[in-house]
């Protein structure tokens, strides 16, 4: 045993890791110490995501959706990721399937969430994000 983290620990930190950012890039108080080129690196060429409504979005429209959301949230924006589980893999790629909570203008929303991610040794945890499908459990309260 080589003592490296799992492919599915180095995946579940990414998902914490990456929603730390988002919400270090979405609140105005806290967007100056966010690093953008952080998200940039770790979604991998040809990254794709279903969006909660089925709207399909490719790497470039995901990065310029957030790159325009900087300091568009206030103090009160949080997200939790809840239960993180592994689905299928192999040596270099896993499926990992998470729930995201937010918070947003005080009102609740929860996604179901399906990642897959490819090894890197480039990345911060060692993982790229390639595809991503969210599906909502509760739509934003109005």
């Amino acid at each position: 045993m080589s003592g490296e983290p799992s492919l599915f620990s180095r995946a579940s930190a990414e998902i914490v890791d990456l929603h730390r950012f988002f919400v270090d890039w979405f609140v105005a108080a806290r967007a100056n110490k966010a690093d953008f080129s952080r998200f940039e690196r770790v979604m991998g060429d040809g990254f794709a995501m279903v969006a909660p409504d089925g709207q399909i979005l490719d790497r470039d429209a995901v990065v310029g959706h957030v790159r325009t959301s900087r300091a568009t949230c206030d103090d009160g924006f949080a997200i939790s990721i809840e239960d993180i589980r592994p689905g299928w893999q192999d040596a270099e790629t896993i499926v990992v399937f998470y729930v995201e909570a937010q918070l947003r203008g005080g009102k609740h929303s929860r996604r179901q969430s399906s990642a897959v991610f490819t090894t890197s040794s480039s990345a911060p945890n060692g993982v790229l994000w390639r595809h991503l499908h969210e599906t909502w459990l509760q739509v934003p309260e109005r």
